[in-house]
């Protein structure tokens, strides 16, 4: 592996700028022509197994696989063999509907990958078990108890959001509708859309509107963080945040989406007490959104965590960290580095 993509990268120099779902594709392609039998993580499904949903992609989908298949003729063709042009469509979409997304322990993106075997389980918004990573191995575990005989479900996506918003991703992404029991009951949805409590309460019709308007800000935030500077994604944060608080509680989950966004900006600048402010206000309902054992209420944790030691407030810095690893301890193994790398924080503090 190292070799294809070393001559790749030495080719191009500063040019190199395959996607991180090409780079894959490429690995995924050297890797079945070195060894063309079953790997040791295809015991139970091979790659070529993996539905592809090919039927149901629209145009769109299938102009990016093939601008996937361009820029993976571009940057490897002189160091690849490729199959006919259908069966990489074929391939890409593998890929996208069984791909992994590789994070650390504050949830910052590190990169993508497949572990066939485990993209048997299926998804559920009530997983009973976590996957995370250790190295180049995925770590299945148990967050409930499982019966003899019982399915395996772990979630395939942030479970923060409401119903309507869960599965939208869900049919855009893998192309289902989820029907666990959260969906069906919806009995988070409320808390989740909490409305603020006013003397004149919001109509039926304000609330909609104001949903509509969360989730555009939402996705314009996320387009506007490829070419708007600091100052002005937290000025979009801001705003967006005081015009859903007319309607919305601060525990709502569109408020709670920005405030992440703003933390993420006063992280990058490294205002550390802009970034705390904003962190204080989402833990706590975090806690409550997510289910037990979360790993993105571990994460705000352990941020929580080193932005009170690096504030000097220990006392506050050492219960977070320890919250931190509580939840890590069953979701990551007693045994991970991650926990390591935490307790030592603590003594060197």
């Amino acid at each position: 592996m190292h070799k294809l993509e070393c001559s790749a990268m030495c080719a191009f120099g500063q040019n190199w700028n395959p996607s991180e779902t090409v780079r894959l594709t490429a690995r995924i392609l050297a890797k079945q022509k070195t060894h063309p039998e079953r790997t040791q993580s295809e015991k139970l499904l091979a790659v070529k197994e993996f539905e592809s949903h090919l039927d149901k992609l629209d145009n769109e989908k299938r102009e990016l696989i093939q601008n996937d298949i361009a820029a993976l003729h571009h940057f490897y063709s002189k160091h690849l063999e490729y199959p006919d042009n259908a069966a990489l469509v074929v391939l890409f979409a593998q890929v996208n509907c069984n791909g992994f997304t590789i994070e650390d322990e504050e949830l910052s993106h590190l990169g993508s990958a497949i572990f066939p075997d485990v993209a048997l389980m299926n998804h559920s918004c009530c997983p009973n078990v976590i996957v995370t990573y250790k190295g180049t191995l995925a770590e299945v575990r148990a967050v409930k108890e499982i019966e003899p005989g019982e399915e395996v479900f772990t979630s395939y996506i942030d479970l923060l959001y409401p119903t309507e918003d869960r599965n939208d991703r869900l049919r855009d992404s893998y192309f289902f509708n989820c029907d666990c029991r959260e969906c069906i009951t919806k009995e988070k949805d409320k808390e989740k859309l909490e409305i603020r409590k006013l003397n004149d309460p919001p109509s039926a019709e304000m609330v909609r509107d104001m949903i509509k308007y969360a989730r555009n800000v939402i996705e314009e935030f996320r387009r506007a963080k490829h070419y708007k500077s600091p100052s002005e994604l937290l000025e979009i944060c801001e705003l967006s945040l005081d015009k859903m608080g007319a309607v919305f509680e601060d525990s709502n989950i569109y408020m709670l989406h920005m405030m992440y966004q703003a933390m993420g900006v006063c992280l990058y600048v490294q205002d550390w007490e802009g970034a705390l402010r904003y962190g204080q206000k989402i833990i706590r309902p975090y806690s409550k959104h997510y289910p037990s054992y979360s790993l993105n209420v571990a994460s705000m944790w352990l941020k929580l965590g080193r932005l009170y030691m690096a504030l000097e407030n220990r006392m506050a810095g050492v219960k977070a960290l320890k919250r931190a690893i509580a939840i890590m301890e069953v979701a990551h193994g007693k045994d991970h580095p991650y926990i390591s790398e935490i307790k030592k924080e603590l003594e060197d503090h």
